[in-house]
């Protein structure tokens, strides 16, 4: 039987964490983020280099940017979308905030708050300025009660989402309890955010996850930094309403791909050993101290801790759950300089076609066959790679190109 509204469906591409480094008036959002970080050049990249049809900017909540979106909307660069977001040149941006809870004796963890309009965010801003001590910057710290939190973005119509869940900075598994049970309402989220050391096995070993769609977002501090993973929805068209309905598995819309690196790459996947600037191995991470150099100051990656707090020694996967495609970003691919990259985007329009849609044949045309090789292998997930740990990125291993 066919799903209501199921024959007019398409697959489209959706990175929901992006930060805001400035403003145009050039004040700082997101202090770690690029200067050229702004709303409009946000928007600019995703719509016209990345070619991604929905984003999540997630510093939306500051005064200071809420101006920047009226001034896009007053001049009419940009409108407001049926359905919730804002349509910038076929790119469709939900406006979104990125908090800070902390509870007691537990820690800290980053929570990700998405609102139909702008209107709802203005509403959102106004309460949380009563409770944060500076709503202009990003992912600042809200003095009130987790699931306080979840009833005010519910109530306002939103839906949350724990970011980056796993690593040791400020995700909710990595850095405040076992389980989100204990901090969360598991009735008010929407989705759970796997973060860049982590993948979908590995969050197969906490049962508690079994009923979330998972997604995979680049959290950009830079322009560059869009896309580096993203997920594949299937919707009527890119809107808030419509990622609502995927992140439930409702009427036919659903989360169908994630594309993410290998969490080899990512910077906090193997526990790092502070005394001596060294990734541990499994058995190295279980001890209490470094055998290396006797250090018992370490951060905990995020596979040695699924594997403390895993309550199944096999994975599972949901029937329903998109499957998890490793992808290397373009970026991380060595010798594809700024000269080489500039005459695929000259040939194929954005990086998501060259990522997803062009053949190797046609990319050997422009850059070569080692490279177009290079660029398949990335695709797959299948070059080799050594780990990351300790806020310092995983590396790629390939042969020797000459950069452009």
């Amino acid at each position: 039987m066919q799903q209501k509204g199921s024959s007019s469906l398409k697959e489209y591409y959706v990175d929901l964490h992006i930060h805001i480094g400035r403003t145009t008036s050039g004040q700082a959002v997101k202090i770690s983020g690029s200067k050229d970080l702004t709303f409009a050049n946000i928007a600019k990249e995703a719509a016209e280099r990345k070619g991604i049809d929905l984003i999540g900017i997630i510093d939306c909540h500051s005064p200071e940017v809420q101006k920047d979106i009226m001034d896009c909307l007053h001049t009419g660069e940009m409108t407001e979308q049926d359905g919730g977001g804002i349509a910038y040149r076929g790119t469709t941006i939900v406006l979104g905030s990125e908090i800070e809870i902390y509870e007691e004796g537990k820690g800290a963890a980053h929570l990700l708050a998405y609102f139909p309009d702008l209107s709802a965010m203005q509403h959102f801003t106004a309460w949380m300025t009563k409770h944060m001590k500076n709503v202009n910057l990003s992912s600042q710290r809200i003095y009130v009660p987790a699931r306080k939190l979840q009833e005010e973005i519910y109530a306002r119509g939103g839906i949350m989402i724990p970011a980056h869940v796993f690593t040791p900075h400020k995700g909710i598994y990595g850095n405040v309890a076992p389980r989100m049970s204990e901090v969360l309402d598991l009735s008010m989220i929407s989705g759970v955010e796997l973060g860049l050391s982590a993948d979908s096995e590995m969050a197969g070993l906490i049962s508690e996850l079994d009923g979330f769609t998972f997604v995979t977002n680049s959290d950009a501090h830079s322009l560059g930094k869009i896309g580096r993973e993203y997920n594949r929805i299937r919707m009527d068209k890119p809107s808030f309403s419509e990622l609502v309905l995927a992140l439930n598995n409702s009427e036919g819309r659903s989360v169908t791909g994630n594309y993410g690196l290998n969490p080899r790459l990512g910077k906090y996947h193997r526990t790092y050993c502070l005394g001596c600037n060294r990734i541990l191995d499994q058995d190295e991470a279980m001890t209490g101290a470094c055998p290396h150099c006797g250090g018992l100051k370490k951060v905990q990656g995020v596979l040695d801790r699924i594997l403390d707090i895993a309550d199944r020694k096999e994975a599972f996967i949901p029937p329903n759950r998109p499957a998890y495609h490793y992808q290397v970003p373009l970026e991380f691919i060595p010798g594809l300089g700024k000269v080489t990259m500039r005459k695929l985007l000259e040939r194929f329009g954005t990086e998501m076609s060259i990522l997803q849609r062009a053949s190797e044949e046609d990319l050997a045309g422009v850059v070569g066959s080692i490279m177009a090789k290079q660029i398949v292998m990335a695709r797959s997930g299948s070059l080799s790679l050594t780990s990351g740990g300790g806020g310092t990125y995983g590396k790629v291993a390939s042969p020797s190109i000459e950069k452009s």
